[in-house]
């Protein structure tokens, strides 16, 4: 077995390693903050602590965010697996294990997708090994689970079925998997791609596949029990939310252009292929000697492969073009909706083009075969580099979890205050709501993907005379407000100061009666806020905790 499969035990050997440090360091494990600690991993805890986890569609708010005006139905619906890891185990073991699992299908998926459909010679499975691998290592948005890196599991069974290939594992793929990935951010996108090849086959093949185009449905259908809370709030719920607000964008054609070229070469931050370093010259060099050679016909799914990532990009890029306004502001969806995110097929599609590449070099032989073997390698540096606990302990400077939420010094906090959580609410300058809100404080500010557009009104008040000191901040909590924070001019788009920083609030401009107005009692900021006493705030006490990344000063509301 080991003479025959080594290779196979080492790719998952390196596998294991890059995921060990969560397990090891647990609390202590570095991760992403962005679109993860300060959101996903705290609504789980909310959601579930809440007690409406399972209530009826339309029935229940969230009272521990924004003066419980955020509907249950803004989040997860019970049968989103990821929700269930953060049931039976704590934060950090829940998210290591969702990593793992991610990881381990990601592997498999696109080895499975490459071996049957993109390198069919078997000689070939060792480099397909690490190519595999090398996708499976890929940074992902967290709470996304298999949504992105899932994608080429399904693709194998879609395939599969489309060339009349009877498995069960097809249908248990198509079943279990949108119970681990999201239709918003990811499969609607893939969904549609799929239909495409339907479409192909009936038009250019004249062949109506209804096995293919029924298990198509089939897939979109779980997808829709799955996220039945979302369809609900999305389309059936009346009242106008802050999705409602969402501005047009403003870029020129030349400025569409070089977003796209971007998001070529770096992608974006929830679906990064790490193809600028070295994927994306290997598939340059292979271009140049296809078009040298002539080998139009030979290599035209490398060919066609690569012309459809590249159009992702302009696609992406040129949603944000001004030119679509005139249709943005006359249909809602247009912009409540985002488009754009057809990138998220991108990463998939790089690895399963790098594995194109990969085999073309091979195939030439001599020198061609030593550069090959150089670009897998060196791949798997730019992914393990990119590590989490190596890239935001390092290279980012974030703090670990355990440091980030700071469950002690806010155990102090509640104890000073002396009062039940759910008495009083408090709002956080300098630093994410989150943070108090895993820690089971009751907050009127939060980030959540829609709320009550009366609300998002209403918070206004409280921050107006910040808004107006900064055309950035107005634009940024006007025309999109998922961020519904008491913002600082001062401190501008920045919520991570930590204790080190020497930053001070000179002059906020608070609106005290506003705040109070949404149950607002305490603040909890991560700086000094200079003149206080000017804006209807008494200081109270700093908190400081050599396990906390932050130093916590503690204003209430003069009444």
């Amino acid at each position: 077995m080991w003479k025959n499969h080594k290779w196979l035990f080492v790719a998952i050997l390196l596998l294991v390693i890059y995921v060990a440090p969560l397990f090891i360091l647990g609390g202590d494990s570095h991760v992403r903050i962005h679109d993860n600690l300060d959101s996903n991993v705290t609504w789980y805890k909310m959601v579930l602590d809440s007690g409406d986890y399972t209530a009826k569609v339309g029935t229940a708010n969230i009272d521990q965010i924004m003066d419980g005006s955020v509907p249950r139905d803004t989040f997860d619906s019970e049968f989103v697996g990821i929700d269930w890891l953060y049931i039976l185990f704590s934060t950090p073991v829940a998210f290591a294990i969702s990593q793992l699992i991610t990881r381990v299908f990601a592997f498999l998926g696109l080895f499975l997708w490459a071996r049957d459909y993109l390198i069919k010679d078997k000689k070939y499975l060792v480099p397909l090994y690490f190519v595999s691998l090398a996708f499976a290592l890929t940074p992902f948005w967290p709470s996304g689970m298999l949504s992105t890196l899932g994608m080429p599991l399904a693709l194998w069974a879609f395939l599969n079925i489309r060339n009349h290939k009877r498995r069960i594992w097809n249908v248990i793929i198509l079943t279990l998997l949108p119970f681990y990935s999201s239709l918003i951010l990811g499969f609607c996108f893939f969904l549609v791609m799929v239909g495409c090849i339907w479409l192909y086959d009936l038009c250019k093949k004249k062949q109506f596949n209804g096995r293919f185009l029924l298990s198509i449905l089939y897939m979109g259908l779980i997808y829709l029990i799955v996220n039945y809370r979302f369809i609900y709030a999305m389309f059936l719920h009346s009242e106008p939310d802050s999705r409602s607000e969402f501005g047009s964008h403003h870029l020129s054609a030349l400025s569409s252009i070089k977003l796209s070229l971007k998001n070529f070469v770096i992608g974006h931050t929830h679906d990064q292929a790490l193809a600028g370093y070295i994927i994306l010259p290997t598939l340059l060099l292979v271009l140049v000697l296809i078009i040298i050679r002539k080998e139009w016909a030979k290599e035209k799914l490398f060919l066609w492969m690569f012309g459809f990532t590249l159009f992702l990009s302009f696609w992406y890029g040129f949603w944000w073009f001004d030119g679509w306004n005139v249709i943005k502001d006359h249909v809602e969806i247009m912009r409540t909706f985002n488009f754009s995110r057809f990138h998220f097929l991108q990463p998939f599609l790089f690895y399963g083009l790098f594995a194109l590449a990969i085999v073309y070099l091979l195939k030439k032989g001599n020198g061609w075969k030593k550069l090959a073997y150089i670009a897998i390698t060196l791949q798997l540096v730019v992914v393990f580099v990119n590590n989490s606990e190596i890239y935001y302990r390092y290279g980012d400077g974030t703090p670990s979890i355990n440091e980030f939420y700071a469950t002690e010094q806010f155990e102090e906090i509640k104890d000073y205050i002396g009062k039940p959580q759910s008495s009083y609410r408090v709002g956080s300058i300098g630093l994410h709501p989150s943070v108090s809100q895993e820690n089971g404080f009751y907050t009127v500010d939060g980030y959540v993907n829609s709320y009550p557009l009366a609300y998002k009104r209403e918070f206004r008040k409280i921050i107006a005379g910040e808004l107006d000191k900064s055309p950035v901040l107005e634009d940024y909590y006007d025309n999109w407000g998922n961020r519904c924070y008491l913002f600082s001019a001062e401190l501008g788009k920045n919520y991570d100061f930590g204790k080190e920083s020497k930053k001070h609030i000179k002059k906020l401009d608070f609106n005290s009666k506003a705040f109070q107005a949404v149950g607002g009692e305490y603040i909890l900021s991560a700086v000094p806020i200079d003149n206080a006493a000017e804006q209807g705030l008494t200081f109270e006490k700093a908190f400081n905790n050599k396990e906390s990344y932050w130093e916590i000063y503690l204003y209430k509301v003069t009444p």
